[in-house]
């Protein structure tokens, strides 16, 4: 079999066979010459193979294909479907698998964007929706109904770091005939697999850790081939999402390099959330390579590593998080992860949380127990660790007036 590592650099591409090149070629073309016209020809459009002929770039594209083997590849599982951005992955799934009068089971904690489409918009086209606290599968088996169509699950949860977990999650579902859908974007197959814990499908906003350069907006569901097609059918080409070819060459030339980067992101995150857990400036660490996450032990069981990402709450609260965003050097204040320089941002948790309206009190009562009176979220990137360590030091202990400024400037535009 053959080694993740190897996949990561070879699958979906060999040798173009017109010039020679490594790199496969990027194919900007959005139509291609069809096969002779023929009893066969339609046969050959419905495009369910891996080696169906390309006839538009919205079903298919070479460049594109090739990062969808790639990408089962990776994942383990039989077949991949890309998409222009995570949440175009995320509106395929859920408008190919769910109509009107069918209910999704949700993580109440997950990108904002996936939060927003659960709880603002599918009940304007009549879908039920309970967004619940994934990581307790008490809380989840609660919430089905006769009519659950699906069960979507982040982990770990942005911002917060929660842990589902998803072997326990696939019994539960698969024992009452319902597809799992994981959303792995923060840790990505380098460090998970949930295809291979029973999870039927899983997402990711190709964006992020396995483009991994910031430059190139993606998205992607792996999964059977058969229900991929069918989402490929109805959502990807009815919607619309098609990926641009050279965001596919570009996350293609990223993913050859994930495995050595996911183990400095992993490495360099929990030296940083270490230092940070015993800084006095700190008043909370959540990262799930440290003992103190509450979720620590399944973390170790599903995860290779703990990852790059680290949330913290600061002794200040805002105040103090916007004299941290003014100070820093190598940290850039900037939303989005994954990347090659370290990011942080700031979550007040009664813009993020409280004022959302399909959250219910006790769940932002219980999420708060998570982010305080707000948490920074941070991206440990692939500088030195022991300088990104010294510049937050400088940072959190750094006094300044100037902050002082923007809590009130905060409060005035809220």
């Amino acid at each position: 079999m053959t080694e993740f590592d190897t996949l990561a650099v070879h699958a979906g591409e060999e040798p173009d066979p017109s010039s020679g090149a490594l790199r496969i070629p990027l194919h900007m073309a959005t139509a291609f010459k069809l096969p002779p016209f023929g009893g066969k020809l339609f046969d050959a459009l419905q495009l369910s193979s891996p080696v169906a002929p390309h006839a538009y770039t919205r079903w298919s594209n070479p460049t594109v294909r090739a990062l969808e083997t790639r990408l089962a590849a990776l994942e383990g599982t039989e077949a991949a479907l890309v998409t222009a951005t995570g949440m175009a992955a995320i509106s395929a799934l859920v408008f190919a698998l769910l109509s009107s009068g069918d209910h999704l089971v949700a993580s109440e904690m997950c990108y904002a964007g996936a939060s927003e489409l659960f709880g603002l918009h599918l009940h304007r086209f009549g879908i039920d929706v309970s967004l619940v606290d994934t990581s307790d599968p008490d809380a989840v088996r609660q919430a089905i109904r006769p009519n659950t169509k699906l069960l979507y699950v982040e982990t770990p949860a942005n911002p917060i770091l929660r842990i589902a977990d998803v072997a326990a999650l696939s019994r539960l579902a698969h024992e009452r005939s319902i597809p799992l859908a994981v959303d792995s974007t923060w840790a990505g197959p380098a460090i998970q697999r949930p295809a291979s814990d029973g999870a039927d499908y899983v997402i990711h906003s190709l964006t992020k850790y396995l483009n991994g350069h910031g430059d190139a907006l993606g998205g992607a569901i792996c999964g059977r081939a058969d229900a991929l097609h069918r989402i490929r059918r109805d959502a990807l080409v009815h919607l619309g999402g098609a990926a641009s070819p050279f965001n596919a060459w570009l996350i293609l030339r990223g993913l050859a390099t994930l495995p050595l980067r996911m183990a400095q992101h992993s490495a360099t995150a929990l030296q940083v959330a270490g230092f940070l857990e015993g800084h006095p400036r700190v008043k909370r660490v959540v990262y799930p390579g440290l003992p103190s996450h509450p979720h620590h032990a399944l973390a170790a069981r599903q995860m290779a590593a703990g990852g790059g990402m680290i949330t913290f709450e600061l002794r200040g609260g805002l105040g103090a998080a916007i004299n941290l965003a003014e100070r820093v050097q190598l940290w850039s204040y900037a939303t989005s992860l994954g990347h090659a320089h370290s990011l942080l941002f700031y979550y007040p948790t009664d813009l993020y949380i409280d004022a959302a309206p399909w959250l219910s009190v006790q769940q932002k009562a219980s999420i708060r127990e998570w982010t305080g009176e707000g948490i920074v979220r941070a991206s440990a990137g692939l500088e030195a660790p022991g300088d990104l360590i010294a510049d937050l030091d400088q940072a959190l202990r750094a006094r300044t007036f100037k902050g002082l400024v923007g809590p009130l400037v905060y409060r005035l535009m809220k």
